[in-house]
């Protein structure tokens, strides 16, 4: 299978879950979808005008989740570690039915997302992948949080860092490949929070689904969830789970370099407005050639088309 054509999964599957921060239990359902379609999610608990296009532009919450909404008001929530499966497994189009309107969140990390798409299989097309390729330094910050993206040869390399004055969290930092490194401990890093946190997320009416269960919870100097810890970087490798869903909001796969400090979806998603502010700053470009390795895509392999 080539790395450089459109992918899709093979055969569909489900998922049944509650939803963090309704509450609600929902059902969803990923099918295969044709080349050229990218991610659409489909409110069938709608009958009219119910798709809607997990694009940046499309956000309209970032507050401990990541919410889509399309024109007519229909609506999709905490979409990112799905959104964060299909990046790192390379699914470039997908269908996905949902019968409520938030995505379940499982365990608070992506490892029954990728496991369930692993077993289904990957059904590769003959359409060349696009890819946006960053062509200057963007950068966005609010007070002491920052992020920014500049130009890369090949990759995508994200490196964050997370700042908590809590003793158990404290400051943790992590650097990865997106598409060379082993991205296991990215999926299986779940969410969580701090315990004098709860009740105040639940007077804003969220977190209604939360439990030790989909989540890690930080009271002081000691984790609640009886299992710990699934690896020593789990914090901030939720965090770098939430923003490749969140830059997968631009529509394809990306090259560039993203470096981060103290951010979140807010952040993510002002970087990609940004970005997409000015046709300079970015390139949207297509592979030609099939079966290359991706270490040669910066050799002349890309033809611009945007």
């Amino acid at each position: 299978m080539s790395n450089l054509n459109q992918k899709t999964i093979k055969n569909k599957i489900s998922f049944t879950g509650i939803g963090l921060h309704s509450g609600k239990n929902v059902k969803l359902c990923v099918k295969p979808s044709e080349p050229n379609t990218g991610i659409i999610f489909k409110r069938v608990d709608l009958k009219n005008q119910n798709l809607v296009i997990p694009n940046f532009s499309n956000v309209n919450n970032t507050s401990l989740n990541t919410t889509i909404s399309n024109e007519f008001g229909a609506s999709v929530s905490t979409i990112e570690h799905l959104m964060a499966a299909f990046f790192g497994l390379g699914i470039d189009n997908a269908l996905v039915e949902i019968d409520n309107g938030e995505v379940p969140i499982l365990d608070g990390s992506a490892r029954e997302f990728v496991k369930k798409i692993v077993n289904a299989g990957l059904q590769s097309s003959n359409s060349p992948i696009k890819i946006i390729k960053i062509n200057k330094k963007i950068e966005f910050k609010e007070g002491e949080k920052i992020i920014s993206i500049e130009p890369s040869k090949i990759n995508l390399d994200i490196d964050f860092e997370l700042k908590y004055k809590n003793s158990v969290i404290g400051v943790q930092r992590n650097k990865i490949n997106v598409y060379e490194d082993d991205l296991r401990e990215i999926f299986d890093s779940r969410t969580f929070c701090l315990f004098e946190d709860i009740e105040i997320i639940k007077k804003k009416g969220l977190a209604k689904g939360g439990s030790l269960d989909n989540a890690i919870v930080v009271k002081e100097n000691n984790i609640l969830n009886n299992e710990g810890l699934r690896n020593s970087k789990e914090f901030v490798n939720h965090k770098i789970l939430d923003c490749i869903g969140d830059l997968y909001t631009s529509g394809y796969r990306i090259i560039g370099s993203i470096k981060c400090s103290q951010g979140g979806h807010y952040l993510t998603n002002q970087l990609l407005r940004k970005v997409f502010r000015n046709k300079e700053n970015f390139s949207i470009v297509e592979i030609q050639e099939r079966n290359l390795p991706h270490t040669v895509i910066n050799r002349g392999i890309l033809r611009s088309i945007a």
